[in-house]
């Protein structure tokens, strides 16, 4: 375990409803309006800092590794301008970096919830008691969560750039197939990292859920910066492979 998921883990967990204060939590990015963010809604994006895994393939790394380098946007800020967007948001994605590793992350949702807006949740999973907490005090109305890798520890490291604890993985995809809360399920493929044969191993793992998105690897500024540049696998390819792995997930 790193340094930053030890400071985590040593965190005071916070109740739903406790009272978060302007500095609770550092939002370091706030899109107003993302067509993509929440599959058929528009979506403001609120991006939180700090991360338990390290992906090589990471795109928003400064968050992780540097969030002092970005200036916290004030919530204040953040509220009002939701509050004015009433009407043409659907409702805000929560992201990050990993937004469960956050013991304020409940009344943050609980205030945006306040005015009348659904909230989507990013998760890497890594937090099943979090995940779980948020389901059942109906603070999250969809949940997206990345599968990084085929379920064993091994590849699965390889793919979070970290030790991974597969069981608290398994817990969280369980939780969502009990299909409480919209969710989907989503892997980033990585020519470096993943194969067809894995893609196909996911896939099974999953068998019974809504979806499995396949996200393409974007080479330009990976964590990893030897990825850097490296092609990503042919839409062709992957458009084949979702139509192999949504015959899967129906069985």
């Amino acid at each position: 375990m790193d340094a930053i998921a030890q400071a985590v883990a040593l965190l005071p967990q916070a109740g739903p409803r406790q009272a978060i204060g302007e500095e609770a939590i550092g939002i370091k990015g706030f899109l107003e309006t993302s067509f993509v963010d929440w599959p058929g809604k528009v979506a403001s994006v609120l991006f939180l800092p700090r991360c338990n895994f390290r992906c090589p393939f990471c795109h928003n790394h400064q968050l992780v590794l540097n969030p002092e380098g970005h200036e916290d946007i004030p919530l204040t800020h953040i509220m009002a301008r939701l509050a004015e967007l009433e009407g043409w948001v659907d409702g805000v994605c929560i992201s990050g970096g990993e937004p469960t590793i956050h013991p304020l992350l409940p009344s943050l949702i609980a205030q945006i919830k306040g005015l009348g807006l659904p909230v989507k949740l990013d998760t890497n999973g890594s937090r099943p008691h979090v995940l779980q907490a948020l389901v059942e005090e109906d603070l999250v109305d969809c949940v997206a969560m990345d599968i990084k890798a085929p379920l064993d520890e091994l590849r699965y490291a390889r793919a979070a750039g970290a030790p991974v604890d597969l069981t608290a993985i398994q817990e969280s995809i369980s939780l969502l197939k009990q299909g409480k809360v919209e969710y989907h399920f989503r892997t980033t493929v990585v020519p470096a990292l993943h194969k067809g044969e894995d893609l196909l191993h996911i896939a099974h793992h999953l068998s019974g859920s809504s979806s499995l998105t396949l996200q393409n690897f974007n080479p330009e500024d990976p964590l990893d910066q030897r990825l850097k540049g490296t092609s990503p696998y042919p839409e062709e390819w992957l458009q084949e492979m979702g139509e192999r792995i949504a015959s899967i997930l129906r069985h």
